[in-house]
């Protein structure tokens, strides 16, 4: 794969919600259906640090900064199993105008904060004064061996999106992670009812990891 960006993941946090495939599946384009995982799909909420986010030809220390949450939910194409985000939140409006043109992402500009403490991390999102969020995560011990279902949550390689009304994908390079579990001290959001997927849920799981190193390759027609 040839990267035409470079970004870590830093101070991640990962809550995750079962629900029915037959949900999900209204909200995909054509080409794409809910991935399973034992019967149930599943909806994620990831907010964290996007730190370093440059072009391969630059320097890290030259790279952008700042906080980022996502909502997606895990998918099948005719390229293999990826993610299928039905929103991104990022606190700089510059990735958010590149990632809309170039891999046609719904990203939206917000206040946002991502304080990273020892024990605990607390995010808040703020979007358009109606879409909030805020998140208090806290970090427990490393998961010696994850689980089937952490692997199928967390270790994908691949993005759809939509651009000119064309299923595109891009493949996404990253380490394993080193997952930990989390428990959620707090937790406020409408995200996921602003998206229309706020499907009842009879499994919620969590997770948070350092972060990864990552390597994202040009879209290109899936």
């Amino acid at each position: 794969m040839v990267p035409i960006m470079l970004q870590r993941w830093h101070e991640i946090s990962f809550l995750h919600w079962s629900c029915d495939g037959s949900d999900v599946a209204p909200h995909l384009p054509p080409g794409i259906i809910p991935d399973l995982y034992e019967g149930k799909a599943w909806i994620s909420l990831t907010p964290f640090l996007l730190r370093g986010l440059r072009s391969p030809l630059l320097p890290k220390w030259l790279g952008m900064d700042f906080p980022e949450m996502n909502l997606r939910t895990y998918v099948i194409g005719r390229e293999g199993p990826g993610i299928w985000f039905f929103s991104l939140d990022a606190g700089k409006l510059s990735p958010v105008l590149g990632a809309r043109a170039a891999y046609g992402l719904p990203y939206y500009l917000a206040k946002m904060t991502a304080q990273v403490g020892k024990r605990a991390n607390i995010y808040t999102v703020r979007r358009n004064r109606t879409v909030r969020a805020r998140i208090e995560v806290l970090k427990g011990p490393p998961i010696a061996t994850p689980s089937a279902l952490d692997v199928f949550l967390t270790a994908r390689f691949r993005l759809y999106s939509t651009w000119a009304r064309r299923l595109i994908t891009a493949k996404v390079e990253h380490p394993p992670w080193q997952l930990h579990h989390a428990e959620i001290s707090d937790l406020e959001e409408n995200v996921r009812a602003a998206s229309r997927v706020a499907f009842p849920s009879g499994d919620f799981l969590a997770h948070h990891s350092i972060g990864v190193d990552t390597k994202i390759s040009l879209p290109r027609l899936a």
